[in-house]
């Protein structure tokens, strides 16, 4: 079985930003393999920060209607909710390895997932958060994802 794969906010924007058509492919890479593995995992903050960036701040904004569909289908990926439980792991994320508040809140969510992986370019690549490590996807373009994730989880 495939390690889960805790899908970040800025990868799924780029898969619709054609801004930066390198990126946009790689993330189009990671999503399609998460999609198809079934591993992709992501929290309620990741949906809402997707929403929001996607009908404000990406340029050109995309339709209200396509942004609350491409949320609709993700939550096929199991997000998880922001309760106490989430919200007493992040504290401690947080004081231990003094990330800020918003990636506190994502790795939190990441091991509540129980994923190994961590899909991100907003923190440092290879870091280790107890069992999630931290991968960005765009360090190894010539290499699809499950050459990386096989060499990266046993």
């Amino acid at each position: 079985m495939t390690a889960r794969v805790f899908v970040d906010t800025n990868v799924l924007v780029y898969r619709y930003d054609t801004r930066q058509p390198d990126k946009q492919s790689r993330a189009d890479d990671w999503f399609r393999f998460a999609w198809r593995s079934r591993t992709g995992r992501l929290s309620f903050q990741v949906l809402q920060e997707l929403y929001s960036t996607l009908t404000r701040k990406l340029r050109p904004a995309m339709p209200v209607t396509d942004a609350q569909q491409i949320v609709r289908s993700l939550t096929s990926w199991q997000p998880v909710s922001i309760d106490l439980a989430l919200l007493e792991r992040a504290w401690l994320v947080q004081g231990q390895h003094l990330v800020s508040w918003w990636d506190a809140l994502i790795i939190a969510a990441a091991q509540t997932c129980e994923c190994k992986v961590l899909l991100t370019e907003d923190l440092q690549h290879g870091h280790e958060f107890g069992a999630v490590r931290v991968l960005n996807p765009f360090a190894s373009p010539d290499r699809s994802p499950e050459e990386v994730l096989a060499a990266l989880v046993p």
